[in-house]
């Protein structure tokens, strides 16, 4: 029986391996299963390492050692894709990964799945519903962000407010709509937040003291609506996966402007003057505009131009400080309003605006080696809590050696430093920001 059964394996074996030039493997990771290559299953990989050096925040430690400056190696993102087109209506996707893993971080972090998704094409581009763990979100074009084509260095986590609060890094379970009709495209969505008792991060807690300070509710989460709507003036953007690009290197010509919500019924609590307990909704509402535009087709030289404006609702005076991948974990008794390492007044209730610009070098600018990207952006926000306007600033420079592939970033950002006054207000120290400058490399397929 044993030598029937290794036969029939044998066989089995010699058979895959024969058909092996019929599934035709191509544009990378990728095997076409039909004639026609309609039908297919795709790979992808990613990295994204840090290096990395930060002027910490006022009284910053380390496991109870001060400490001004930190350099570091981190790998910001690891990401594996599987996606594949069953037949003509259903399409299944998959994501796995790790995000900021420093030396700071809990050892053997294992990968956890981002994205795992099923829809079906209801009717040509004009709807698709879908389903599963999924970061088809609203309020801006970056709260779904494509980590693989950033602009700058980082994802514009200042559109990305519930990051690992009530989500798993923008991904919450639910479902969702979406399609395209002619050059207006949509996507809408209804899903379950993760209740904060299971967050990753640090979150804050009503106190029994203290009034008209928001924070995440610990009762069970109410169901979240979001919706984004964008109109497409010129090429046409890809809507199969949530994840929005940030630029094209030059490839396409793109200007969209967009709007979206996201809306949660008593996701907040506060405590009123009298010390009574009030549920509040979790309200969000934001206008963008994306422009992203070869120059000359030939040379694809090109420009970069995104703006938002956020209207954001936690509660009064919500505020958040969030730095990535901190570089500290605890402070002393003179730390700042900021907390340690390098975080900053990241996401709260108030008006933010946040741009980001670039030009795009011709595509042969090194011959075989590539070409460059100079680029900024800039989050200015004016948060209840706060009494001073919040201004973040980075500057970089990609040199693009193999389109997204292979990727090399230099970035510098300046952040602002507040302090609680003798009245108890949280004012910006204007002599005391603090820099970080980090040296990027991706590599993807």
């Amino acid at each position: 029986m044993k030598k029937i059964i290794s036969l029939m394996l044998i066989a089995f074996s010699v058979n895959v391996i024969a058909q092996l030039p019929s599934l035709r493997f191509k544009d990378g990771l990728k095997i076409y299963l039909n004639d026609d290559s309609t039908r297919y299953i795709k790979a992808t990989g990613l990295a994204q390492i840090w290096l990395r050096y930060n002027d910490n925040n006022p009284g910053s430690t380390i496991y109870g050692t001060p400490k001004k400056e930190t350099f570091d190696v981190g790998l910001r993102r690891v990401r594996y894709q599987i996606m594949s087109q069953v037949n003509k209506h259903v399409f299944f996707y998959t994501q796995v990964g790790i995000n900021s893993v420093n030396s700071l971080s809990a050892r053997k972090t294992g990968l956890f799945f981002h994205d795992v998704t099923a829809e079906y094409s209801v009717h040509k581009n004009y709807l698709t519903i879908g389903g599963g763990l999924s970061g088809w979100n609203g309020t801006s074009r970056y709260s779904s962000s494509g980590v693989a084509n950033i602009l700058g260095l980082d994802l514009p986590v200042v559109e990305e407010t519930t990051n690992d609060v009530t989500d798993q890094f923008v991904r919450k379970l639910g479902v969702y709509a979406k399609g395209k009709i002619s050059s207006f495209d949509y996507r809408v969505s209804v899903s379950n937040p993760f209740p904060v008792q299971n967050a990753l991060s640090a979150v804050a807690t009503l106190p029994a003291t203290g009034t008209n300070v928001a924070y995440f509710s610990t009762k069970a989460p109410e169901l979240q609506y979001q919706g984004y709507f964008m109109y497409q003036f010129l090429d046409k953007e890809s809507n199969q996966l949530p994840y929005m690009t940030g630029s094209y290197l030059g490839k396409k010509r793109i200007f969209n402007i967009g709007s979206g919500f996201a809306y949660q019924k008593n996701a907040m609590w506060y405590r009123n003057a009298s010390l009574d307990t009030v549920s509040t909704p979790l309200q969000q509402f934001g206008v963008d505009v994306f422009y992203d535009s070869y120059i000359n087709k030939e040379k694809q030289n090109a420009i970069t131009v995104y703006a938002s404006y956020l209207n954001y609702n936690f509660g009064p005076n919500y505020l958040r400080n969030a730095g990535p991948m901190n570089t500290a974990t605890g402070t002393t008794g003179t730390a700042s309003f900021n907390g340690a390492g390098n975080a900053f007044p990241l996401i709260g209730t108030g008006n933010v605006i946040y741009a980001q610009a670039a030009y795009l070098f011709k595509k042969d600018l090194f011959k075989s080696q590539g070409t460059l990207q100079p680029y900024a952006s800039a989050i200015y926000a004016n948060y209840q809590k706060l009494k001073d306007p919040m201004l973040v600033y980075s500057v970089g420079l990609n040199w693009i050696m193999s389109g997204q592939n292979s990727k090399l970033s230099l970035d510098y950002q300046s952040r602002p430093i507040f302090n609680t006054d003798a009245n108890g207000d949280v004012r910006e120290t204007k002599s005391a920001r603090r820099g970080m400058v980090v040296l990027q490399y991706q590599v993807a397929f």
